[in-house]
Formats: C-alpha cells, sequence, structure tokens
C-alpha cells in the first residue's frame, strides 16, 4: 500500500507539472517549467534560479461545489463545501479529496528549496539530553527523560534526589510508529503505585493505566473514556479520574460529548466496578473534575459548563466515609466564578479565585467554622496572580508581569518572602510540592534557551542545577527584547522581538514570522522551540504578540478579547504585522504569520481582512467555519469564547469574521499552507478542508493555497518528534520560501 501511494503521489506530480506546461502555451514552457521550481537552462548555458512558485487554480484537484444555501437570521448563507465534513474513514469522496490535496502538497514541499536543510537543522536542535519536572512521591523522583531524538519522552524513577535512575515506562516501545505517547501521569503519595495515561494518535481521548513502581509490572486495569482529567489519589487504594460514558456502537466519533463525571478506580479491579464519585444527570452539559488535599482528608470537586474560566465546587469529607458512599457538599454552588484550589490541612483550605478581583487574590475557609467565611490572605496586586502552591511552610506564588511570569514567595500568613530573579527574559514554571516538603522544583526557558530544571532548598533559600541542556548555540548571540505598540484603537499591546544580536545591532530588516493565539484567557510566555530556532539560526526575525482575548494582564485583557470584542484581537495582530514592518524589524514583503487552534482562527481572519499585509502565512488545526464550530466534539465547550451561532446577535459577529465565509474574491492572497491531523477531535479537520476548499476555488491570486494533513496525529499533543521535524521543515521552508529566507548550506 505504501509502495503504491508514493507511486501515485509521483504520477499525480507529474500530471500538474504537465498541466502547467501545457496550459502556457508553447511559448511560456520554459516559464511554466519555471514557476514550479524546476531548473531552467538559459541560452548562455547557465542554471538559473526558478522563479516564484505560483500555482494557479487550474493546478488544484477539481472539488465538487454544492449549492447548498441556507437561510439564517434573515441572511442567505452559502455553504457549498459542507460535504466536506463527512468523515473519510467512511465516505469514499472525502478520502479521495484529501489524497489528491496530499499528493498535490506533499510534491510541491518537497520542491522547495532548502526544505532538506531546514529538517537537518531542527533534527540538530532536537537532539540534546532533556528532563521534566521531577515530583517526589514516598522518598522517590519521578521524572521524564528524552535522551534527544526519541520519538516520546520515557519516564524515569530514582531514589533519593542524587539517586541511580531507573527507566520505568518506556512509550517509544508501545507501537510501531511511535504514535502511542505517555500522556499526563501521578505516583501515589507513597509511591508505590503510579496512574498514568496512554494517548493514542494525538487523540484527546486517554486510556488510564497503573504501574507498581518497585517491580515496573504495568498491573491489568485499563479505564477508557478518560478525557481532560485528572488522576486524584486517595493513598494508595485507588484515584478519582473523569470519564465520559462509553459511546453507542456505531456512533460518530466527531459528534459533541455529554455526561462526564468523577469516578473512583480501586487499584487491580475492572473498570465496571468503578464507582460513580459525582455526576449532574439533570446537567449533562456539565463537567467535573475532582483533587485531593495533600493530607488525603478532603475531594474537591470543580464543575464547569465550558472553557470559560468559571466554576463551581463541592467537597468530600475523606476520613470517616463509608465504603461505596460518596456525599458531596457545595462549598462554591454557583458557576459563576474562578476557584483554583491551592492546598488543604486538615480544615482549612486555601484557593485562589477572581470573585471581587479580577487579577485574582489568595483566600482561606475553615471548614469547622465556615460560616465565618472567606478571608483574603493575599490581596489583589496590579499584576494577574496566575498561580500558587505550598510547599513546605510558605505559599509560592506565580504572576503574569508584561507577559512575563515571576515567582514571589510568602508565608502562611501571605507576607512577602524572597523573590525569584529570573536571568533574563524567560517563563519560571514547576514549584511543585506538598506542604512540609522542604524542596522544590523548577523549570527556566526563553525563546533562545532550552528548558534548565534547578531544585530550590526552602529553608536556606539555594538553588542548584538538577538538569540544564547542553545546547548546540550560543544563547547570546541571540537578543530578546519586549515592546509595546499602538493597536487600531490606541491600546498599547506588548510584543516579543527575537533575532540574532548582529542583526539587531545592524536594524536589518529581516524575513520575519509572528506568532499569536489571543483567545480562552491563555498567556503565551517566552519558550524554546527547536523548529523556531531553526528559523532564527537561518536568519530570520521571531516575533510573538500577546494580543487581547489572552490571559496576559488578567481577565479585563481577556474580555477585551472575546466574543463581541473578537475583532480586536485581529485589530491587534495586524497592528503587530504593521508595526514590525514600520520599525524595520520584518522587510517589506517579507512578513510571515502562523497560529494554531484559535490561533488558526486569527490567521484566517487576518489574512481575509488583510491580504496584502502578509507574503506567506500557516494556519495550523484552525477552527474555520464559525457558524457551525460548535456541532463537533468539544466546540459546545467554546461558546462563552466565541458567541453561540444560535443566538442572532453572537451570529452575526461570528458571521463578520468566520475565515471559511469571508474570503475576499478579487484581492490576491498570501501563500497559505493549511495544516492538520487526521485524528484531531478536538478542532476536527473539516474546518481546515473546507477552508481549503474555499481558497483554492476564489480568485485570489496565483500564490499556492495548499492542505497537508498529517497522519496518526492529533491536536498537537503526544505528536513523535520525527513528525515534527517533518510539519516543522515543511512549514519553514514554505514560510521561507515566500518570505526569501533559506538556511544555510
Amino acid at each position: 500500500m505504501w509502495e503504491k501511494d508514493l507511486l501515485a503521489r509521483r504520477a499525480f506530480g507529474a500530471a500538474v507539472i504537465a498541466s502547467l506546461v501545457l496550459a502556457a502555451g508553447p511559448l511560456r514552457a520554459e516559464n511554466a517549467a519555471e514557476s514550479i521550481g524546476v531548473p531552467v537552462t538559459t541560452s548562455s548555458g547557465a542554471t538559473a534560479a526558478p522563479s516564484r512558485l505560483i500555482l494557479p487554480r487550474s493546478a488544484y484537484p477539481a472539488t465538487r461545489s454544492d449549492a447548498l444555501v441556507e437561510q439564517a437570521f434573515g441572511e442567505r448563507v452559502a455553504d457549498p463545501f459542507r460535504w466536506l465534513e463527512g468523515d473519510p474513514r467512511r465516505d469514499a469522496q472525502v478520502a479521495g479529496w484529501i489524497a489528491g490535496q496530499t499528493a498535490l502538497s506533499s510534491d510541491y514541499l518537497a520542491r522547495l528549496p532548502g526544505r532538506d536543510r531546514f529538517a537537518a537543522r531542527i533534527r540538530s536542535l532536537f537532539d540534546f539530553e532533556r528532563y521534566g519536572l521531577p515530583r517526589k512521591a514516598g522518598g522517590r523522583y519521578f521524572y521524564t527523560r528524552n535522551s534527544g531524538l526519541q520519538n516520546q519522552s520515557a519516564l524515569w524513577v530514582r531514589k533519593g534526589v542524587n539517586g541511580e535512575q531507573r527507566l520505568l515506562l518506556d512509550p517509544n516501545t508501545w507501537s510501531a510508529d511511535s504514535s502511542l505517547a505517555l500522556a499526563q501521569w501521578e505516583p501515589s503519595p507513597s509511591g508505590r503505585f503510579l496512574a498514568y495515561a496512554e494517548q493514542e494518535a494525538g487523540s484527546d481521548w486517554r486510556r488510564l493505566r497503573v504501574v507498581e513502581v518497585a517491580t515496573g509490572r504495568v498491573l491489568d486495569d485499563r479505564l477508557d473514556w478518560a478525557n481532560d482529567t485528572e488522576i486524584a489519589w486517595i493513598g494508595d487504594e485507588g484515584f478519582l479520574y473523569s470519564r465520559f460514558p462509553a459511546p453507542a456502537a456505531g456512533a460518530d466519533a466527531r459528534a459533541p460529548r455529554f455526561g462526564k463525571a468523577v469516578w473512583f478506580h480501586r487499584v487491580g479491579t475492572a473498570q465496571d466496578r468503578d464507582e460513580q464519585v459525582h455526576a449532574t444527570p439533570d446537567h449533562p452539559e456539565w463537567s467535573h473534575k475532582a483533587q485531593v488535599t495533600s493530607d488525603g482528608r478532603w475531594a474537591v470537586i470543580v464543575s464547569e459548563v465550558s472553557t470559560d474560566k468559571r466554576n463551581a465546587v463541592h467537597l468530600i469529607q475523606m476520613d470517616g466515609r463509608k465504603a461505596g458512599q460518596w456525599q458531596a457538599e457545595a462549598l462554591v454552588p454557583e458557576i459563576a466564578d474562578h476557584w483554583k484550589l491551592v492546598a488543604g490541612t486538615a480544615n482549612r483550605l486555601w484557593f485562589l479565585t477572581d470573585r471581587g478581583a479580577p487579577n485574582f487574590h489568595l483566600v482561606t475557609i475553615d471548614l469547622a467554622n465556615a460560616r465565618e467565611g472567606w478571608r483574603v490572605i493575599v490581596p489583589e496586586r496590579g499584576n494577574a496572580l496566575e498561580g500558587a502552591r505550598m510547599i513546605g511552610d510558605r505559599f509560592l506564588l506565580s504572576y503574569l508581569k508584561d507577559g512575563q511570569s515571576v515567582a514571589v514567595m510568602t508565608d502562611r500568613k501571605g507576607r512577602p518572602g524572597k523573590a525569584i530573579t529570573l536571568n533574563g527574559i524567560g517563563t519560571a514554571s514547576g514549584f511543585g510540592g506538598r506542604p512540609g516538603d522542604a524542596e522544590t522544583f523548577y523549570q527556566f526557558s526563553s525563546f533562545a534557551t532550552p528548558p534548565a530544571i534547578y531544585r530550590m532548598n526552602l529553608r536556606s533559600g539555594e538553588v542548584t542545577p538538577f538538569a540544564v541542556p547542553k545546547m548546540a548555540f550560543d544563547p547570546a548571540d541571540y537578543e530578546v527584547e519586549q515592546r509595546r505598540f499602538a493597536s487600531k484603537d490606541g491600546t498599547q499591546v506588548p510584543i516579543y522581538i527575537v533575532r540574532k544580536r548582529e542583526f539587531a545591532q545592524a536594524r536589518r530588516a529581516l524575513p520575519t514570522l509572528l506568532y499569536g493565539y489571543g483567545g480562552f484567557d491563555i498567556s503565551l510566555t517566552p519558550a524554546y522551540s527547536p523548529v523556531r530556532m531553526a528559523w532564527l539560526e537561518a536568519g530570520g526575525a521571531f516575533a510573538l504578540a500577546n494580543i487581547r482575548g489572552g490571559g496576559e494582564f488578567g481577565r479585563s485583557w481577556y474580555e477585551a478579547g472575546r466574543r463581541e470584542n473578537k475583532q480586536n484581537s485581529f485589530d491587534d495582530f495586524i497592528a503587530a504585522g504593521e508595526y514590525l514592518i514600520g520599525e524595520g524589524i520584518a522587510a517589506k514583503g517579507a512578513l510571515a504569520i502562523q497560529g494554531a487552534s484559535n490561533g488558526g482562527l486569527l490567521v484566517g481572519a487576518v489574512v481575509n481582512q488583510r491580504p496584502d499585509l502578509f507574503a506567506a502565512a500557516n494556519p495550523d488545526v484552525g477552527v474555520m467555519d464559525m457558524l457551525r464550530f460548535d456541532r463537533f466534539t468539544s466546540g459546545r465547550f467554546w461558546v462563552d469564547d466565541y458567541g453561540r451561532p444560535d443566538r442572532e446577535a453572537d451570529w452575526r459577529t461570528l458571521r463578520r469574521y468566520s475565515p471559511y465565509h469571508n474570503i475576499a474574491g478579487g484581492k490576491v492572497y498570501p501563500a497559505i499552507l493549511v495544516t492538520t491531523a487526521d485524528n484531531d477531535d478536538r478542532v476536527v479537520p473539516a474546518h481546515s478542508y473546507k477552508y481549503v476548499a474555499a481558497l483554492q476555488a476564489a480568485e485570489i491570486g496565483d500564490r499556492p493555497h495548499l492542505l497537508r494533513v498529517e497522519t496518526r496525529a492529533g491536536h498537537g499533543a503526544g505528536k513523535p518528534v520525527d513528525k515534527v521535524i517533518g510539519t516543522g521543515a515543511d512549514v519553514l521552508a514554505f514560510l521561507g520560501y515566500w518570505t526569501g529566507l533559506s538556511p544555510a548550506e
């Protein structure tokens, strides 16, 4: 089958070449060959450089266009490519269309100059030993480790912080194609057992397993249909987890999901013996997750309706509970504010909440005297309080300041102590632990600094390296700066700019890659990526804009970029592009944009609104049909961010910017490489299929508008390193070609 597929792709590519040459006519045959990148020998005998790899509409595979028009709120809306929402596993026409698109894009991308050099350099930049943050349980330390080019990181354990390490789980041996990944994992408090999640082909579904740590023996426990779950141990007896009901036989795997509940699994038993702990059958749209306080006294259940960060809180007292009885009492009955459990000891609980404090404050309650209510321990400040942990005898607080994380320690009364200073612009994360611990671990990384892990002695304040990577480049060769620019309405928006120091000092305009997200109250902070590093090494600049809709500046920043305010996100991103060009950072005609998921929507929307501003674009796993997003898998959870397509006011907002519905024929569009994955069950790939079909059908110029579909992969998590390298090389070669960037020989 593989050999037949390869031959078919080659034949398809040859057919495309022939059609372009024939369409051009005999007098333009030489130019047609140039247009697809075939070297041309001139009359003098010299080899001319190929011209732009253009693709006229006639080069694309034929796509059926249906006369489907619907009425919505008094308007007629065409949806000619709805048939591409069909499941390619069952629909031969959809499968055939994807195969044709894949053949075209594979042939095109393989011809791009510099593609193989980008792949080699990305591979080299991945090839360093790296560790995940350690977690301590019962004197054992657990952490992930990758020797460099392993497709999946393995899980290791050691006794004592300086003990000999031992391989516990190696997902690289679980499947022939490395598509079965280790997702989340959690040791029991004593370290006797460890529960972990298997993720197949990038799916959001998880299968939970249990390993006996001392022997490395994987038990027979198999728990299916877990999705977005915590693993909350109750001693060594078992753990709480969340799952949906098993779907009915033959059910559409892309249908919306309902009925997520919390269950208890006892180690060594079958899943059908699990006990339901908390569910709301009267509200099947609610989802529930559970945590257990470090002393094991309270199970804390949070309930939410959507990705909007508001939740209710219920408690189950674990000590004195009779077997099989799970009586939950409401602590915060209404879903109105965001509550994040920080810690619990005896009858006292601590939470972060934005109730009465948009930037969050740390509060506590004594459950033995609940009538006294909540008491503020750390009041709200000017910067958003993103996280908090109780470690040892103090709190470690994580603030977002100008889009960067800043860690501050306080005592248990909230009195400030030592601030953890960082060496330059970057992100500190981790700081895990329990009350009474004498140590914690944290990770620091930045755009040109791979993650390094440090151990902090909480008594002395001493910080020592735990795992610092050896790098194939010198971070000092790169300049990272943070600036601000004015958006359309005058709002000052921060942007990170990264480039080689020599280019920054020379004020040289460069091919530039601008990245953004701007949604779901998610913050984008400085982080290392081997793929982006390959772009920087090749001589490009990288920019990250912290546009509205994200969580970088608290609730107000998020609110200013969601629902009816979503256009602010697009205006910010467009203004970022204009700023980069106006300041001479991005060369004119050499600005590429990229975004994933909600960021893919961002890229699609701004390309429609300002196609003249960008040379190339890569919308990745994007939400492209904003009138039907809520009909598939997780889409119903996004309505608080985007709005509800069945409400007129929201529908009109969505209709104005939906990428699929607003392609502007008659304008020249940038080169666009749309990337998705066949097993993405969060943002179904039909969004990308329909969008590409609409692009290729429109009169928007001869620059390529291509679809790349990754196989045996999902929304991003769990993707094998080999696939990350392959995708990264294709995307960088495509964006680099259309912005004039090529890696060195």
